[in-house]
């Protein structure tokens, strides 16, 4: 009879792919741990079925928890529970769940500040005007983009005063994009343009700079 058909991973014996962290954990972590729920419903959990079950043999389920936009910046493919055995500094939860019991026991694993501030657009054109060497740089991360990682997920924006300035057809700041690891760019990333007005740089950065989105948009 159909009631006892299994489920088509178990039959296969096939673990499943990442997927949004299931709302019994995600509600633990909101009144557990004080996450944000809006961030809990966007970082990412991988599952398998735990061997012994829950407290009482109940079916249960180990869980890692994981930020997908940090394992694209650190081009990490997370395809299941396992893909974490060899990127362990990638788990930041991690623990078993019942749905039968409602229990959900949970270890954190990395500590991730995700409450990074957020600068108004008068405050970023001011940090850009304070830089003064050539080379020099600032980065403020963002919520939207081609980058990866980061508190905001979707990299940073790395401003840099551009040290060939006042050259030829040079302007004087230059604008990249790039990958966020351990809360700092990777390097200074893609240039995407440069400006000789600070307060066109911080337009375009504020337009992308704000809390962090479910589904992310270029």
């Amino acid at each position: 009879m159909f009631w006892n058909k299994k489920p088509a991973k178990e039959e296969t014996g096939k673990l499943s792919g990442p997927s949004p962290i299931p709302r019994l954990v995600q509600s633990y972590l909101v009144s557990k741990t004080k996450m944000d729920l809006s961030l809990a419903e966007i970082l990412k959990a991988v599952t398998r079925k735990r061997s012994n079950g829950g407290v009482n043999g109940e079916m249960a389920f180990d869980l890692r928890v994981f930020d997908d936009s940090e394992a694209l910046a650190t081009k990490v493919p997370v395809k299941d529970y396992t893909s974490l055995d060899e990127s362990p500094d990638l788990i930041i939860y991690e623990g078993w769940y019942s749905e039968e019991s409602k229990q959900v026991n949970l270890e954190e694993k990395k500590k991730v500040d995700f409450n990074t501030t957020i600068f108004t657009e008068t405050e970023i054109q001011q940090k850009i005007e304070t830089l003064k060497e050539p080379g020099s740089t600032v980065f403020f991360y963002m919520a939207r983009g081609i980058a990866h990682g980061g508190p905001l997920g979707t990299g940073a924006a790395v401003i840099e005063l551009n040290p060939n300035y006042p050259g030829k057809k040079e302007k004087k700041y230059i604008l990249y994009l790039a990958d966020v690891a351990d809360m700092q760019p990777a390097g200074k990333g893609s240039k995407l343009f440069d400006s000789d007005k600070p307060k066109e740089l911080a337009s375009w950065v504020k337009e992308r700079h704000h809390k962090r989105m479910l589904a992310p948009k270029i």
